[in-house]
């Protein structure tokens, strides 16, 4: 394997565009972290509320935790623009609703880098992945050109974007470069301590030990980026 190729640097303002609430939490969180200390503003913008997530917990009560766990897992990194589309979680659709809510938020932030998760059928070691996730992920692609068309949902009254220059895309098996998080990974593990009922929720296994899962994951990849923990996405241009 080759090693990773460090993440640009020569931009100010990011969107991660995500399903559910943790979803940045898995390993971006301490990416973005690091990107905030530097002085780049990064927004955050969830298809959904993730009221479908905990087994258990109903959804008109769940939907409104999980909105507050992720406002508070923000606060941590450093983020204080958090916004919701409302989609409903588990069941996510990909289509012109969801390609044209994305495509306002860009146009409305500007981003130069857009960040989101792993869109793959399948996860690295070969677990399948949501169609939540998948969906995002293909409308996140397509609204990036659909922000910077101008006759593409013109009823949105607001001006095009060509403005992204990169797409990247945290959790992908194909991942390309890295962010060493040296300084910001305590703050991304307690990022991801953040979603406390969720965490409760999905019982023991990895998944619910934030502090050993992501030391791990940025061990693995800094074992390709220096021997420091580092965070990996896959990039490519916009």
């Amino acid at each position: 394997m080759t090693d990773f190729e460090p993440m640009p640097t020569d931009w100010e303002r990011a969107l991660a565009v995500v399903a559910h609430p943790d979803d940045l939490e898995y390993g971006a969180s301490a990416a973005i972290a690091r990107w905030v200390d530097e002085g780049k503003k990064v927004v955050y913008l969830l298809a959904s509320r993730g009221e479908a997530g905990i087994d258990g917990i109903p959804p008109e009560e769940c939907g409104p935790l999980r909105e507050a766990e992720q406002i508070e897992a923000a606060r941590i990194v450093g983020v204080s623009e958090v916004e919701f589309l409302g989609h409903k979680d588990g069941v996510i659709e990909y289509g012109i609703p969801l390609r044209r809510d994305i495509a306002a938020a860009i146009r409305r932030h500007k981003p130069e880098l857009v960040i989101t998760l792993n869109y793959a059928p399948f996860w690295p070691g070969g677990n399948r992945n949501s169609p939540d996730h998948r969906n995002v992920g293909e409308a996140v692609l397509d609204a990036v050109g659909d922000a910077g068309n101008q006759w593409i949902f013109p009823e949105l009254g607001l001006a095009k974007w060509q403005g992204v220059r990169w797409v990247a895309i945290a959790g992908s098996p194909n991942a390309t470069h890295a962010v060493d998080v040296e300084s910001s990974l305590d703050r991304g593990v307690a990022s991801l301590e953040a979603h406390r009922k969720y965490l409760e929720g999905l019982g023991p296994g990895p998944m619910s030990e934030p502090n050993v899962f992501l030391r791990d994951f940025a061990r693995q990849a800094g074992e390709r980026f220096g021997g420091k923990p580092a965070v990996a996405f896959e990039l490519f241009p916009a």
